[in-house]
C-alpha cells in the first residue's frame, strides 16, 4: 500500500513537470492595421483615429514598462511625425524603440498589393519609409507583416530577404489550402521564392492561422465584439464624449474570468496549428487603438489574472513585438520545410469568392500609377546625370529634389492593398488620382526645367556638349511655314529605335532631327477626329539621352524633292461592316498587312484577324481576337456576386459585339488596322475597339518584333466585365504562363473546381504573359496590371474592364460596387515566334514598353525662332549597359545622414544636427538585384557595378 502511494506520487509530479514542459507561451502582438486609402482618405483618416493611435500608444506605453507596439505603415507615422506629434512624443518614441518596445515592421510607406504591383515601385515604397527611418532613428525594419495583401506573391519574401528582413508573415491564401496546412502543422516554412537565387535570398515564413491578423471578435459571454474595449473609430469626427459604438465589455471582477477563458480557449485552439508551444496572438485590427489608454487598462488586468492562474490555464501571457516572437521560434532549433517559388495566388475565402476581380478594377488608375511610375524613373535618372555635370546649375538641388519627392510619395502610396488593386471607394480613388496628377505635373516641371533653362556654368565633365543645331527648311511656294519644338528622352540605358505619336492640327509635317536632317515620318488622319492627325516619326536614341526634334508645318504646297519627300502621307482605307449574322463561310477573302518580320492576314467577310505569321521562321498560326463579356449578377438573394474585388462568372462569356467595322492605314513607319465592334447591327457608334500598329522599317531591331494593340473599352453597360479573347492554334493545354510582378515567371496550369473554375483561373498580370507549345509562343505585354485566363486551348483572354453594381449591404455601405463607368484605353504589345526567339527577347521588350519615351513638346506651332532664340540646352551623351542587363534606378535618394552608421547613431543620440551631403550627390545605382552607394560618381562610365 505504502509502494501504491509512493507510486502515485511519482505519477502525479510527472504530469505536472509535463504540464510545465507543454505550458504555452503567448506573444500577445498589440497592433493596429492602418490602411492607407480604401473607404477613407488619408487627411480623414488621419482626423478621425490615425492621428490618436500613436500619439495614445505612446503616451500608454510610456507610463507602464511591459507595454509594447508594432508600427507598420509609414505614411500615417510620418504624417503624424511631421505635423502632430510634440518635441516630448518624439523623445519618447526614441526612448521607445531603444528598449524595444517600440517596433517598425515592414517600414514601407504602405503594406503594398502583391498581385498588381511591379517590383519596381515595390522596392520604391520600401525604400521611401526605410529612408525616413533610418535618417530619422538609425533603424532599420527586420520583419515583413502583410497580413492583408489579397494573395501572396513568390517575388515579396525575395523582396525582403533582399531589403535584410529575418522573417515573413502572411496571412490571406486560398481558404482550403490554409486549412490543409492548419491540420498538417505546415503554417511556417522556409520560402525560397526566386528559383536562380534559392537558398541565398531565403526566409521563414510564418502564415496567419484562420483568424488572422485580428483578435477573434465573439464573446460567448456579451453581443459586443471581444478585447476592442476602444470601440469602433467614428468617421468624420471622433466623439466629443470619447464614447465609442461596440466598445467591450470593461474586465471587472465580474468578466475577467469570462475574459480569461474565451482568450485561453482561442489560444489553445491556434496552438494546435503550430509545431511549437509559441502562440503569437495577434490583439488589433482595422482602425484599433486609438484610444491605446482604455485598450492597456483592460488588457493589462486580463493578462495578469491569466499569468496568476497559469497552472489551471496552461498558459503564460506577455506583451510582444515580432522580435520576441521569431527569436523564441528560432531558438527552438527545428529543422522547417522549405517552399520553392511557388506563390499563393489567386486568393479564395470560399467556393464563389475567387478574388480575382481586382486584377481588372479601375483600370485607369491602375494605368495612371505606371505611368506616373515611369515617368518618376526618367526624371530621376535625368537630374542624376545632370547634378554630376551641374552641380552648380540653374536647377536648385533642393526644389528638384521636392518635385522627386512628391511623386515618390504619390507612386509609394498609391500601391496599397486597396489603392493599386481599385478596391477603394470612389473618393479614395480620386485622391490617389489627384495626388498623382499633382506629382507628375511637378516632374514635368523638373524635366522642362532641365530641358530648356541655359547652362551659364562651363561643364564640369563632357557628358553635355552645346548642340550644333540647325534647322533645314522646307521648300514650298510661299515659305510659310510653322514650327513646334519637341524633346524626347529614352530613360533606359540602352539604344533605342522605335516611333513616337503626337496628335496634331496639320495635314502635312516635316520632322527635324538635332543635327536638320528630315527623319522618316508619316501623317494621317486621326480616328478620334476629322481635324486631327497623328504624326509618327522615328526616333533614334542611345542610353538615357535626349534629342530635340523640329516638327515643321507648310502651309502651302510642298516641294516632294525637299525634306517633305521624308514624310509620307498615309490614307485610310474603310471596309464594309460585316454582321456576325451574316458570317458563314470565312477565311476566303484574306488581305494580308505585313512588316519584315510578320505577315497578318484579316479576314474580309468577319473584319477580324485570321492569322499571323512568323517571316522569319516561316512560323503560321491561326489567331482570332475579339471582344467577349460576362454577365454579372448584381443581387445577392439570387447567387454570387462579382464586386471590387471577386469575380464571379456568372456563366461563360458571351461576345459583346454583332458587326464589325474595319479600316486599314497602309504606311511606311507604321501600317495601322482599326477594328470597331458593335454591340447591336444598327448601332451607329462602336462600343469597342482596338487598333493594331505594325511597325514598318525596323528590320533587325526590337520595333520589328511588336504588334502594338490599343484599345478603347467603355463606358460599359451595368454589371459587365469585358475581355479581349485571343484564340490561337497552339496546343498549349489552357496553361499560362504570367509573371510575378514583373520579376519572374510562374507557369499556370489549369484546375478543375467544383465551383467557380473560370474565376479561379485567372491571375494577375503585371508585366506580360504568354501561351505556347512546342513550336510557338505567344506573348501579350501590359503598360498596366490585368486579369489573364487560358481557358480553352489556344485561348488567352485578357480582362480590361469592370463595371459593377450590387445589394450586398457591405459594398453598398462602404460604397465598394465600383460603378466604374469610364472608358479606358489600354495598350497591349503582342509578339508571336518560338520559344526560343521570344525568350531572348521579350523581357527587354516589356521594359520598353514600361519606360517609352518621354516627349515633350515645349511649344506650339509658330513661326521659326531666330537665329538668337535657339534652343540651347545641353545635350547628353548616351550611356549603354550591356543588353543582358538593366539600370533598375538611378537616383539621388535626397535622405540627409551619414554613410558611417556609427557616426549616424551618434550624431542621432547626442541631438546633435544631421549630417548633411552639402554639395555632393548621394546615388542610388541598381542593377537587377545589385545596389551601389556612390558618395560621388566621377563621370558616366566610372565604377558602376554590375550585378548579372
Amino acid at each position: 500500500m505504502v509502494f501504491l502511494s509512493f507510486f502515485l506520487c511519482l505519477l502525479l509530479m510527472a504530469v505536472s513537470e509535463n504540464d510545465a514542459a507543454e505550458r504555452i507561451q503567448v506573444f500577445v502582438i498589440p497592433h493596429s492595421h492602418m490602411d492607407v486609402g480604401w473607404v477613407y482618405t488619408v487627411q480623414e483618416s488621419m482626423h478621425a483615429y490615425a492621428s490618436n493611435v500613436y500619439s495614445s500608444v505612446v503616451e500608454e506605453l510610456s507610463r507602464v514598462k511591459s507595454r509594447k507596439f508594432i508600427a507598420v505603415e509609414q505614411e500615417f507615422f510620418r504624417l503624424w511625425w511631421v505635423n502632430v506629434a510634440t518635441d516630448w512624443h518624439q523623445k519618447q518614441v526614441r526612448q521607445l524603440l531603444n528598449e524595444g518596445r517600440l517596433e517598425f515592421i515592414i517600414g514601407g510607406q504602405v503594406m503594398h498589393d502583391e498581385a498588381v504591383t511591379d517590383v519596381d515601385d515595390a522596392i520604391l515604397q520600401l525604400s521611401e519609409g526605410h529612408g525616413f527611418l533610418y535618417e530619422t532613428f538609425g533603424v532599420r525594419p527586420r520583419f515583413g507583416w502583410h497580413v492583408d495583401p489579397f494573395g501572396a506573391s513568390a517575388t515579396t519574401p525575395v523582396l525582403f530577404a533582399l531589403a535584410g528582413f529575418d522573417a515573413h508573415l502572411i496571412s490571406r491564401i486560398d481558404y482550403d489550402l490554409k486549412d490543409d496546412m492548419q491540420k498538417n502543422k505546415k503554417l511556417q516554412f522556409v520560402w525560397r521564392g526566386s528559383p536562380s537565387l534559392k537558398e541565398k535570398q531565403e526566409i521563414f515564413t510564418h502564415t496567419m492561422d484562420q483568424f488572422s491578423y485580428c483578435t477573434p471578435s465573439h464573446l460567448p459571454f456579451s453581443n459586443r465584439s471581444g478585447f476592442y474595449w476602444n470601440g469602433v473609430a467614428l468617421f468624420p469626427d471622433p466623439p466629443k464624449d470619447g464614447i465609442y459604438p461596440n466598445m467591450s465589455l470593461p474586465v471587472t471582477k465580474e468578466t475577467v474570468e469570462l475574459y480569461a477563458q474565451t482568450m485561453v480557449d482561442n489560444i489553445k485552439q491556434r496552438a494546435q496549428w503550430f509545431r511549437t508551444s509559441h502562440v503569437l496572438w495577434p490583439w488589433g485590427c482595422d482602425k484599433q487603438f486609438f484610444n491605446a489608454s482604455v485598450q492597456f487598462m483592460n488588457m493589462d488586468v486580463l493578462m495578469n489574472y491569466i499569468n496568476t492562474h497559469s497552472d489551471k490555464y496552461g498558459v503564460a501571457v506577455q506583451y510582444a513585438t515580432l522580435q520576441d516572437y521569431f527569436q523564441t521560434v528560432h531558438q527552438t532549433n527545428l529543422s522547417w520545410d522549405v517552399r520553392g517559388n511557388q506563390d499563393f495566388l489567386p486568393y479564395s475565402t470560399e467556393p464563389f469568392q475567387a478574388w480575382t476581380g481586382f486584377y481588372g478594377s479601375r483600370n485607369v488608375l491602375k494605368g495612371v500609377a505606371r505611368r506616373a511610375s515611369s515617368l518618376l524613373y526618367a526624371a530621376e535618372s535625368l537630374f542624376t546625370r545632370y547634378r554630376i555635370s551641374y552641380p552648380d546649375g540653374p536647377v536648385q538641388r533642393e526644389w528638384a529634389l521636392d518635385k522627386l519627392k512628391a511623386l515618390r510619395w504619390a507612386v509609394s502610396e498609391v500601391q496599397h492593398h486597396d489603392g493599386i488593386t481599385g478596391t477603394e471607394s470612389p473618393k479614395v480613388a480620386d485622391m490617389y488620382m489627384e495626388h498623382l496628377m499633382q506629382g507628375m505635373m511637378g516632374a514635368e516641371e523638373l524635366l522642362a526645367a532641365i530641358f530648356l533653362l541655359p547652362q551659364t556654368l562651363e561643364p564640369s565633365n563632357d557628358i553635355h556638349h552645346t548642340p550644333l543645331t540647325r534647322s533645314t527648311r522646307v521648300k514650298s511656294d510661299s515659305g510659310n511655314v510653322l514650327e513646334q519644338h519637341i524633346i524626347v528622352y529614352n530613360p533606359l540605358a540602352w539604344n533605342i529605335s522605335t516611333y513616337i505619336n503626337i496628335s496634331v492640327a496639320y495635314a502635312l509635317a516635316v520632322v527635324l532631327d538635332d543635327d536638320g536632317k528630315a527623319v522618316p515620318a508619316q501623317i494621317q488622319q486621326s480616328m478620334e477626329s476629322s481635324t486631327v492627325y497623328d504624326l509618327f516619326f522615328v526616333v533614334e536614341l542611345g542610353g538615357l539621352q535626349y534629342r530635340k526634334y523640329i516638327v515643321q508645318f507648310p502651309q502651302s504646297h510642298c516641294d516632294t524633292g525637299s525634306a517633305c519627300g521624308a514624310t509620307h502621307v498615309a490614307r485610310v482605307v474603310k471596309f464594309t461592316k460585316k454582321n456576325v449574322s451574316q458570317w458563314k463561310r470565312t477565311g476566303r477573302k484574306l488581305l494580308p498587312v505585313l512588316n519584315e518580320c510578320y505577315k497578318l492576314m484579316f479576314d474580309q467577310e468577319t473584319n477580324l484577324l485570321h492569322s499571323i505569321t512568323d517571316r522569319c521562321e516561316k512560323m503560321r498560326v491561326r489567331v482570332q481576337q475579339d471582344f467577349w463579356e460576362y454577365e454579372a449578377n448584381g443581387d445577392v438573394h439570387s447567387g454570387p456576386i462579382s464586386d471590387n474585388y471577386i469575380f464571379t462568372a456568372n456563366g461563360s462569356a458571351i461576345p459583346a459585339y454583332k458587326s464589325v467595322a474595319m479600316e486599314i492605314v497602309a504606311g511606311k513607319v507604321v501600317s495601322e488596322i482599326r477594328q470597331y465592334f458593335y454591340r447591336e447591327e444598327e448601332d451607329k457608334n462602336h462600343t469597342y475597339s482596338v487598333v493594331t500598329r505594325v511597325p514598318v522599317g525596323f528590320e533587325g531591331g526590337l520595333a520589328c518584333f511588336r504588334l502594338e494593340q490599343s484599345y478603347k473599352v467603355g463606358p460599359l453597360e451595368m454589371n459587365r466585365e469585358t475581355v479581349f479573347r485571343t484564340c490561337t492554334s497552339l496546343k498549349n493545354n489552357r496553361t499560362l504562363f504570367t509573371d510575378n510582378n514583373g520579376y519572374q515567371m510562374m507557369k499556370r496550369t489549369y484546375k478543375t473546381f467544383v465551383n467557380n473554375t473560370i474565376a479561379r483561373n485567372y491571375y494577375p498580370m503585371v508585366r506580360a504573359a504568354y501561351i505556347q507549345d512546342d513550336s510557338s509562343r505567344v506573348v501579350f505585354l501590359g503598360e498596366r496590371a490585368h486579369g489573364v485566363a487560358s481557358l480553352s486551348q489556344g485561348q488567352l483572354e485578357v480582362m480590361l474592364h469592370r463595371r459593377l453594381w450590387n445589394n450586398q449591404e457591405w459594398n453598398l455601405g462602404y460604397n465598394l460596387t465600383l460603378n466604374d463607368s469610364s472608358v479606358v484605353r489600354p495598350v497591349l504589345w503582342m509578339m508571336l515566334g518560338s520559344p526560343s526567339a521570344l525568350s531572348s527577347i521579350y523581357q527587354q521588350e516589356a521594359l520598353e514598353l514600361q519606360h517609352r519615351p518621354v516627349v515633350m513638346p515645349i511649344d506650339q506651332p509658330q513661326k521659326p525662332w531666330n537665329q538668337g532664340e535657339k534652343f540651347s540646352g545641353p545635350f547628353v551623351q548616351p550611356v549603354v549597359v550591356p543588353q543582358n542587363l538593366h539600370m533598375q534606378t538611378l537616383s539621388i535618394p535626397g535622405w540627409n545622414y551619414s554613410p558611417d552608421h556609427t557616426q549616424h547613431l551618434h550624431s542621432l543620440n547626442s541631438g546633435r544636427p544631421q549630417y548633411t551631403l552639402h554639395n555632393k550627390t548621394d546615388k542610388t545605382i541598381m542593377f537587377h538585384n545589385c545596389y551601389v552607394n556612390q558618395d560621388l560618381m566621377e563621370r558616366v562610365g566610372v565604377k558602376y557595378k554590375f550585378c548579372l
